[in-house]
């Protein structure tokens, strides 16, 4: 039976989407670590299996080896701290430049512009100068993070406080309500839910970026990606794959814990997967 003009479309159920969630990436990792079993036992020579280890190998020899599992935890936590930290100071600049921004149009005209510049700059090419302006240690690579993280945090601030309702807006003028109070009544909190996307976007950036500078910083304690490569040159296959694996999860982990930042902030009054 058809339903007729005006009659409400049944929703899915709300579990059912949840289920999916679930089932889904978990039958993704099944699939994909099939393949992983097929490459490598039948695609590849006995001889060049060092380049794609059976997983099985690789959980037992970097994850299940608590000497080995030590060796990979200390880097990782390395690389986090740089991360996070470098993230911080990249949503301080980020929110606070994005405010500026909103609020007068020829700050926004000025440092536009140089912020979309500092994001087409290949990384690679600013690390001799940030080697010779502030050395190869701890803050070098902070500064790369910093960099790589920013922009996401720019642009969708300032989307959100330019993204207030008009009426909203009039309301505000009738009541003569100050600057001040317009930004932090009214914009900022419309901003918060285009902020946190902002931060889960520079999150997984900011763990790439600690990963990059890792390369080329190698001064100070070892993060995750100087580990990367020291198992690269040795042709280690099984430690290697298990640093790109906890890499890999870390910046999962970077991306859940900021979604779930955002929900706990404005999950009870914004919705866009309500419909």
């Amino acid at each position: 039976m058809t339903a007729g003009v005006g009659t409400p479309v049944p929703r899915r159920p709300r579990t059912s989407r949840r289920s999916l969630t679930i089932i889904l990436p978990i039958a993704f990792a099944v699939v994909f670590i099939g393949l992983w079993y097929v490459t490598s036992a039948f695609l590849l020579s006995p001889t060049r299996q060092f380049i794609l280890p059976m997983p099985h190998e690789v959980l037992i020899d970097a994850f299940l080896t608590p000497k080995s599992l030590v060796a990979l935890l200390g880097p990782l936590w390395t690389s986090t701290v740089i991360a996070m930290v470098g993230l911080a100071i990249a949503t301080a600049i980020g929110v606070i430049t994005a405010v500026l921004m909103s609020q007068a149009k020829w700050v926004e005209i000025t440092l536009f512009p140089y912020a979309v510049a500092l994001q087409s700059i290949p990384i690679l090419a600013i690390v001799p100068l940030i080697a010779f302006a502030i050395g190869y240690g701890f803050e070098s690579r902070i500064l790369v993070v910093v960099l790589i993280s920013l922009f996401p945090i720019i642009t969708n601030t300032l989307f959100g406080l330019q993204s207030t309702s008009p009426q909203m807006r009039e309301l505000f003028t009738l009541k003569r309500a100050s600057r001040w109070t317009v930004l932090t009544k009214l914009q900022f909190p419309a901003a918060l839910p285009a902020l946190f996307t902002g931060l889960r976007i520079s999150a997984g950036m900011a763990v790439v970026g600690s990963i990059v500078a890792d390369f080329f910083f190698r001064k100070g304690d070892s993060g995750i990606g100087l580990v990367i490569d020291t198992y690269r040159n040795q042709l280690n296959g099984e430690m290697l794959y298990g640093a790109i694996i906890l890499a890999s999860l870390l910046g999962l982990v970077a991306f859940w814990v900021f979604g779930l930042l955002g929900r706990l902030f404005v999950g009870s009054w914004y919705r866009p997967d309500a419909r």
